[in-house]
This record gives structure tokens, C-alpha cells and sequence, in this order.
């Protein structure tokens, strides 16, 4: 029986899925030859001849694929130009068209090669608004971790999900077995593969948009399954840190570093394009910014005292006769030259009793000088003598870059600086590191309501910057750790922040004691706000971000500008819901005087801070600034409970890994 074919319809030439009207008819020949069609589709394979590609083009048609060979529709194009959609004329090579005009200026789906390597990061195929169905017969090189793999088909094929690190998302993997030696070794969690393959749509009613079914395994980093730390239940945050350099292929901690990279991408941002300029200041320092006193000194002493202890060992010091015995030596040398000189003895005589008198001396002086070593630490009057030190004098790890970004504040503008800080504080709270990073801006010309206000700023953009930017991390915290996380990072970058005076706090706080809440330190106008009192403000009070300005100067650093009444400072803290203080600031004390009094009235020596005054002496200018804790700003926005958790490797006491 022959059936007659139709020729198409006006609406099917003009269809742009006319290549699907034109491969599903039943004789896929010559009767649309000479027509005029328009279609769309992507490059799926190439070859050359006598000097023309040819490209095999494919397109979506109800969700499904036109793969067969024999139905790829085939474009001949002279220059090379890989644009979509196409519209030119049909030939008798099966259903050939040859390009006669580009009539769109949309690049063709392709896969995002890394520039420095061979493979497609698993973001630029999984981040594509369809899910990478788009890439769907593309060829690619992929890499990453196995999190879970199963066997199928009875041991005939694998599946695998993969992940590079590049973002949240795993992509299936499936993997034949004539592709390796051991599918079961291949599908151990933690098994980095090396792949290529080609991605395929996966069958209908499957939640994966794509998947990539490999044609050679490139490489694997097998696993041993015995000593792998992390089994495949989830492993606690406290098993996790004991194992720093494994724990990010993990996927809270994974979504950790990430959010915590947006975090760090988002402050250049801020301040770059608020013209700030970014200053590098240093990690080792003479000043001590807080006055505090808690700061890891940097020294050389100890390793040069231990090193002599040990000479001292192996080569004893000469006693004091073995000196005698050299000054004796000396003398019987400089007597010798003394009779030559007399006797008129020869010019070569003289000069070789002149060089052993001159090697005596050495002799001596090195011998007096090993006399006097003596083991331990150098001393001067009773103290240790930090001159004899690698800086010349006392130098310890920074806790803060604001006293040195203020001088290029107080010469360039508006700076910013961003870096490790350190304090040796005895602690062991969920809240305190002993490295530690720090953002900090110095604002020249501002006061402190214009501090306030950029501190305001600087977090709303940091929340609305990962709410656009890394949604699918928070996800995941939102899943796995905190199911309010991004709600509050929602409330932060729309919500203006509340601002009330220390003062003030200190009577909401009251007036909840009077209300029977309590609290576990006390409440009194002078006290320092304990991180139960700024939670309270933030969550129960205002249930929202808090700024508290105006504090005791008796509890604020001697930089802080002192306020008309003489009892408070021009500082502020911003405080957030969950984390409490997030940022500390001030106006800084621009006068001379009254800085000099306030030094004073702590006591501090000025000697140190000679350098600081110098700023007020010469060109003084109104200024402010503040630190940011960024640990503490990835604490809020991830809702892990442990700040140990969200620095990759964390130092505290009795413990500093890697």
C-alpha cells in the first residue's frame, strides 16, 4: 500500500520547529525539495570537505530529542558562522539546507570551557536556566568528587553524582561497565573521577534536567574505603572539624566556602564602587589598637636562646683561664714584635710576628666573647633586651589595621582594608577565633551618624548580594542547618535598621527585668551589652538589625571622640538577629588635646603612639570608621551555630591544625 505525502503546510514552512515537520514525514525526501524553510537548532556534530563544514543540527521537540542520525537535519555552510536560527533552500541530499542568511544574532548553547584546564565546570552546564537541557549532545570533559553512586542493571552500569565544587548541584553521571575494571570501586563516596562524555537528555519524569553519560573514563583518585573518615550517613559539625582538610567535600561546609567567597567578592564590591580605596596594613605591628593587651608576640628570641643552648652544649663556652691563657698568648706576641723592631730585625720577620700578634687578638676576642653566652633569653637591667630581637624592639601580631589605615585615610580619602587579625584570648565560646578576618573602613570627613550609615549599607548589600548571587547554598544551610537563614537575610537588606542610644538599650533591657525576663549578667547603665542583651534588643524587642550608639568611654577604646557631655563616646555597634555584635565603629578623636588626655587617662604611654598624635598635629580632618567581624557576617548568613565551622581552618586555644 503507498501512501501520497502532502506537501507542507504555509504554517509549517514557517514554523521554526519545521525541521521536526520536515525529518517526521514518512519519506524524508525529495518532495520539500526547492522549498523555502526556516529552521532552528544547535550544532551537533561537524566534518569537513573540499573546504566546507557540514553540521549535523538538532532541536527540541516536545521535550524530546531528534537523535537519529538519519534524522539530523544537515546544514552546508560556507563561512563558517555558528548563529541561529537558519533560513536557506532545500537540496537532494536527503533533506540538506544550505545557508543563505543568519537571521538572528543568538550565539548557539555551548558548554563553558575552564581556560586553564580541559574540563566544563558542572556550574556552567547545571546553571543554565534550563537546567542544561539546552547543552543536551554536547561533548564534555568533567571532573569532580563522587558523593553517592549506585549500581544498576545488575551490576551493568553505574550511576554517579558528581561534584566539582563549582557549585551546590551534583550532576549524574552514568558510567557503563565495559568503562571500568570495577564499578564498585568507582562508586565509593569520595572517588574523584575524571570523564568524558556526552550529555543526554535523561528519560521523562526524572528529576534531573540533564545528565552525562561517559564514553571514557579519563582518570580516577580511588578512596580508601576503610580509613575515609566520613561515612555515608552525615557526619556531626564536631566530627567534621577534626579533619580540616577533608571536610569541604562536604556539603554544608562546601556551601560555606562559597557563600563565604560571595561574601568577599560582594565587600570589594561595596567599597570599590563607593571609590574606597583598598590599603594593605600590616599583620605584624608595634601598636596594640585596643589597648587590650591580649596579642601574640612575634619574636626570635626564643628559637635564637634555644639554638645557643644547644651550641653551648656541643662547643662549651672557654673558661676564664682559658681567656688568661689567650691574654697571655697576646702579650707574648706583642713582646715578640717589640724585640724584632728593636733588634732591626728584616721587614718579612717583622710582618709574619705582626699577623700572629693580630690572630692572638682575634683569638682572644672571640674567646672573651663566648665567655660571656650564657643560656635563656638576652637581659638588660633585669629585662628581656628586645633590642637583640629580629624588629629591634617589641613587634606582635595585629588585632586590628584601623590605626594604620587611618594615616592614608588622613591622606587619601576613603579607605578600606581586609585581612587576618589575631587575638590571644583565652577563649572558648562558640563565638571567639584567635584568627580571625576583619573588613575595616576609615571615612574621611565623616561623622558618626555617616558611619552608621555606611555600616548600614555595607550589610544590606552583603544579604541582597547573596540572596541574587548564591541562592542555591542557602539552600542548602536553609536544609541542612538553619531553615530561617534566608529569611533573615531577606529582613536585613529590606528592613532600614533601628538606631538607639546606649542609654536607651540599657532601659528596654530594664524595663524586661521588671517584666520578669531574666538575664545572666547584669543590667546597669556602664556595663558592656553581653551577647544575651544584644540578641534581646534584636530578637524579641525590635525583631530586627539594632545599631546602639553613644557608649560609656569607660568601656571604649582611647581612639573614640568624646561627646559634649564628657561621659559617652561617639561609637555604635550594628547588631543582628542570631549573631548580635556584627560590627564595632567610632568617630575618631581628631583632636590633639583631647586625644593626648585620653591616653593619659587610660594609661597608656605615648611614646608608642607618637606616630598616631602626628596625624593630629599635622592636618587633622574629622573621620570615622568601624570592623566588621567577617566570620561572625558568615555566621548570620549560613545560621551555623560555631564559628569554627565557617573559617576553613580555625584557630583557638590547643588548637591550630595544618
Amino acid at each position: 500500500m503507498t501512501h501520497e505525502i502532502p506537501p507542507p503546510t504555509e504554517d509549517q514552512l514557517a514554523d521554526v520547529s519545521s525541521s521536526s515537520t520536515v525529518l517526521c514525514r514518512p519519506d524524508n525526501e525529495a518532495e520539500l525539495t526547492d522549498q523555502k524553510v526556516h529552521s532552528h537548532g544547535w550544532v551537533r556534530t561537524e566534518t569537513t570537505e573540499q573546504g566546507k563544514e557540514t553540521f549535523s543540527i538538532h532541536h527540541v521537540v516536545n521535550d524530546a530529542m531528534v537523535e537519529a542520525s538519519e534524522s539530523h537535519l544537515s546544514v552546508t555552510i560556507d563561512d563558517r558562522c555558528l548563529k541561529i536560527p537558519l533560513q536557506g533552500k532545500g537540496t537532494k541530499y536527503k533533506i540538506n539546507l544550505t545557508l543563505e542568511k543568519v537571521t538572528d544574532d543568538e550565539e548557539i548553547p555551548t558548554v563553558q570551557r575552564s581556560r586553564f584546564s580541559s574540563h566544563v565546570p558542572i556550574k556552567s552546564i547545571l546553571s543554565r536556566p534550563d537546567g542544561g537541557a539546552g547543552l543536551a549532545g554536547q561533548k564534555v570533559r568533567i571532573f569532580g568528587w563522587v558523593r553517592t553512586g549506585r549500581l544498576q542493571g545488575k551490576g551493568s552500569f553505574a550511576f554517579l553524582e558528581v561534584n566539582d565544587g563549582s557549585c551546590a548541584a551534583y550532576l549524574q553521571v552514568m558510567v557503563d561497565a565495559s568503562l571500568s575494571e570495577d564499578l564498585s570501586k568507582l562508586i565509593a563516596k569520595g572517588t574523584c573521577v575524571v570523564v568524558d562524555g556526552c550529555l543526554k537528555l535523561p528519560p521523562q519524569g526524572t528529576k534531573q534536567k540533564i545528565e552525562l553519560r561517559v564514553g571514557e573514563v579519563v582518570d580516577v583518585g580511588r578512596v580508601d574505603q576503610v580509613t575515609y573518615p566520613f561515612p555515608k550517613n552525615k557526619p556531626s559539625l564536631e566530627h567534621l572539624r577534626k579533619y580540616p582538610h577533608l571536610r569541604a567535600r562536604t556539603n554544608s561546609i562546601a556551601s560555606v566556602a562559597r557563600i563565604r567567597n560571595a561574601l568577599a567578592f560582594a565587600t570589594h564590591s561595596f567599597f570599590q564602587s563607593q571609590s574606597f580605596l583598598y590599603v594593605q596594613t600590616p599583620i605584624i605591628t608595634t601598636s596594640d589598637c585596643e589597648g587590650a593587651g591580649e596579642m601574640f608576640q612575634v619574636t626570635t628570641l626564643i628559637s635564637a636562646a634555644e639554638k645557643l643552648e644547644r651550641d653551648l652544649v656541643q662547643n662549651p663556652p672557654p673558661t676564664e683561664a682559658d681567656v688568661e691563657a689567650a691574654r697571655v698568648v697576646v702579650k707574648e706576641r706583642g713582646e715578640a714584635v717589640a724585640q724584632l723592631k728593636a733588634c732591626k730585625a728584616s721587614e718579612e720577620e717583622i710582618a709574619s710576628s705582626l699577623d700572629e700578634l693580630t690572630n692572638a687578638k682575634l683569638s682572644l676576642a672571640r674567646s672573651e666573647e663566648r665567655s660571656r653566652l650564657k643560656p635563656g633569653l638576652p637581659r638588660k637591667d633585669g629585662e628581656v633586651d628586645y633590642s637583640q630581637d629580629f624588629f629591634g624592639r617589641q613587634a606582635f601580631l595585629s588585632v586590628s589595621g584601623q590605626l594604620q589605615l587611618e594615616s592614608y585615610a588622613c591622606a587619601l580619602g576613603s579607605v578600606y582594608t581586609f585581612g587576618p587579625t589575631f587575638r590571644a584570648e583565652n577563649s572558648h565560646t562558640s563565638r571567639h577565633l584567635a584568627e580571625f578576618w576583619m573588613v575595616e573602613p576609615e571615612l574621611a570627613l565623616a561623622d558618626l551618624e555617616e558611619d552608621m550609615d555606611c555600616a548600614e549599607a555595607y550589610v544590606r548589600y552583603m544579604c541582597t548580594w547573596l540572596l541574587d548571587n548564591c541562592y542555591d547554598d542557602l539552600e542548602v544551610m536553609a536544609n541542612n542547618v538553619d531553615d530561617g537563614c534566608i529569611e533573615r537575610l531577606k529582613l536585613v537588606a529590606s528592613t532600614p535598621f533601628v538606631r538607639i542610644t546606649y542609654t536607651d538599650a540599657i532601659e528596654l533591657l530594664k524595663e524586661a527585668m521588671a517584666q520578669r525576663h531574666k538575664f545572666e549578667n547584669q543590667v546597669k547603665w556602664g556595663i558592656d551589652l553581653a551577647s544575651e542583651h544584644e540578641r534581646y534588643l534584636t530578637e524579641v524587642v525590635f525583631q530586627k538589625p539594632v545599631i546602639v550608639y553613644n557608649y560609656p568611654k569607660g568601656i571604649k577604646a582611647f581612639y573614640m571622640r568624646v561627646n559634649d557631655d564628657g561621659k559617652t563616646v561617639a561609637a555604635m555597634d550594628v547588631l543582628v538577629p542570631k549573631v548580635g555584635e556584627l560590627i564595632g565603629g567610632s568617630q575618631r578623636e581628631e583632636r590633639y588635646d583631647v586625644l593626648m588626655n585620653r591616653l593619659e587617662e587610660i594609661g597608656l604611654p605615648v611614646e608608642p603612639y607618637e606616630w598616631y598624635l602626628d596625624l593630629r598635629r599635622h592636618g587633622t580632618v574629622k573621620h570615622s570608621g568601624f570592623g566588621l567581624g567577617f566570620e561572625r557576617m558568615v555566621l548570620f548568613a549560613t545560621g551555623m551555630d560555631n564559628i569554627r565551622d565557617v573559617i576553613p581552618f580555625p584557630r583557638y586555644p590547643g588548637r591550630a591544625d595544618l
